[in-house]
């Protein structure tokens, strides 16, 4: 790879995290050599290293391939003077606020993470999916009083969930500077107090941290098992909530399927408004991609996109948001190189390996064994003839799950549930749609199986 490869990758970067991220976390790394297809970087600090492959290490990944780069890994390790243990303090986030009259000297050092300029209301596509999700957290945004602490908001990867935190933090410190807003992935979380723990500094860190008056903490599903970290996240929890303070929270589960979880961490969790946010239907995968295309034209103002392109994209890439604007960056990037309108053609050849990972077929018997799983019922008895309610509504939910995730008619996907008319089939379905409207637990159940299923 050459340093000019390198370099267009480098200026796609700033383009898409934002400056504030790019000067952070990219512009420190430092390409080193390609071999065997791994591309070398290096690292001021192994953490550094761990938080751009965490966090951008997929998209370097997209774009050294939409450079024609041969690359299947990354790899980041110190450089010469660096060092390989997490020493550097995690960044504090962009535009921290400070209460009026109170002198600059005095003001503890926020905790948090830089946030994405990219990450804003204005940016954030609605769709029926994620309506409710961004109706709360535009409340939040607004700063006023505190009507439900915490908000939880939870779903699969790739849904939103970091993006509504980012936007949140966001409108807060535009519409209230003088609030003291911190956001922060629970592993910085958990950084900070094992540091603090080893330099025998606990008082500081419960100080910086019950000082705030938003805590906004993402991923929390990763405190999970680690049991003094809980004991201390419980504590700023309760001392922040005792102070009218704002708390908003994200994970990957809701607090009641975190397992490992503390049961009086989960029950506080569930006590504000706990919002999930549902995978994307073709509608809103097509939004974003329109979306995302208006902002890309910026940038590449030549490009044509050929009819028909972008509703193949938001038909076959159902996994995440990621995935389909990462596949739509790569597009743009490789088009632009090879100067190329981008075509159902191009589409092909730029993302035959997306595309193949989208193609995975979920099969009927996938569906039965992990609904039988989820409602703890005999495999053999769902497809079996039995009849009372605890095994019918697990059948009905599996029949739902079949028709919606597989391409199977009716009369196979009867043939599969022992030999069942497809009339049988479709009163199931339709029972299960009825019940979605007004059994919120069946809504979950489904919601999390299809996550299970489709992951």
């Amino acid at each position: 790879m050459t340093e000019e490869t390198w370099g267009r990758v480098l200026a796609e970067l700033r383009r898409t995290v934002g400056q504030n991220n790019f000067t952070t976390w990219i512009e420190p790394i430092r390409f080193a050599e390609l071999r065997n297809d791994v591309a070398h970087f290096e690292v001021p600090t192994t953490f550094v290293g761990n938080w751009v492959s965490r966090n951008y290490g997929d998209q370097i990944l997209r774009l050294l391939a939409g450079s024609g780069v041969k690359v299947k890994r990354l790899e980041f390790s110190p450089a010469a003077g660096g060092t390989a243990e997490a020493a550097e303090e995690p960044v504090r986030p962009a535009r921290p606020g400070r209460r009026p009259g109170r002198p600059a000297a005095e003001e503890p050092d926020l905790p948090g993470a830089p946030l994405d300029a990219r990450f804003t209301f204005e940016s954030f596509v609605v769709g029926k999916p994620n309506a409710l999700a961004h109706a709360a957290a535009r409340r939040v945004a607004e700063g006023g009083p505190v009507t439900f602490n915490p908000l939880f908001l939870y779903g699969g990867v790739g849904l939103g969930k970091t993006h509504l935190m980012h936007a949140i933090a966001w409108e807060l410190q535009g519409r209230r500077p003088e609030l003291r807003v911190v956001y922060l992935s629970a592993e910085q979380f958990m950084y900070r107090f094992v540091q603090a723990l080893r330099d025998k500094d606990m008082m500081s860190f419960k100080t910086l941290f019950r000082s705030v008056d938003v805590l906004m903490v993402d991923d929390v599903q990763f405190i999970a098992g680690k049991d003094s970290t809980q004991e201390e996240f419980f504590h700023t929890f309760n001392a922040l909530v005792d102070q009218n303070k704002q708390i908003v929270i994200s994970a990957d589960r809701a607090p009641g399927e975190i397992k490992d979880l503390e049961e009086r961490i989960r029950s506080r969790l569930q006590c504000g408004l706990v919002v999930d946010l549902h995978p994307t239907d073709y509608e809103l995968r097509l939004s974003i991609l329109q979306q995302k295309v208006v902002m890309y034209r910026e940038d590449y103002p030549g490009l044509v996109i050929a009819p028909g392109v972008l509703e193949f994209l938001a038909h076959r890439i159902t996994s995440n948001v990621r995935v389909l604007e990462g596949a739509l960056t790569r597009l743009f990037a490789f088009a632009s190189l090879v100067g190329r309108e981008i075509t159902l053609e191009l589409v092909q050849d730029c993302l035959a390996d997306v595309l193949r990972a989208s193609d995975r077929k979920i099969t009927i018997e996938e569906i039965q064994r992990k609904v039988a799983e989820h409602f703890n019922v005999r495999l053999s008895d769902m497809i079996g003839p039995k009849r009372v309610r605890t095994i019918a509504r697990p059948r009905q939910v599996a029949m739902y799950l079949a028709k919606h995730l597989t391409t199977r008619s009716l009369p196979e996907i009867g043939r599969r549930f022992g030999g069942r008319d497809h009339t049988t089939i479709m009163h199931g379905i339709r029972k299960v749609d009825e019940l979605r409207q007004t059994d919120s637990q069946l809504n979950e159940d489904i919601d999390l199986l299809r996550r299970l299923l489709e992951a």
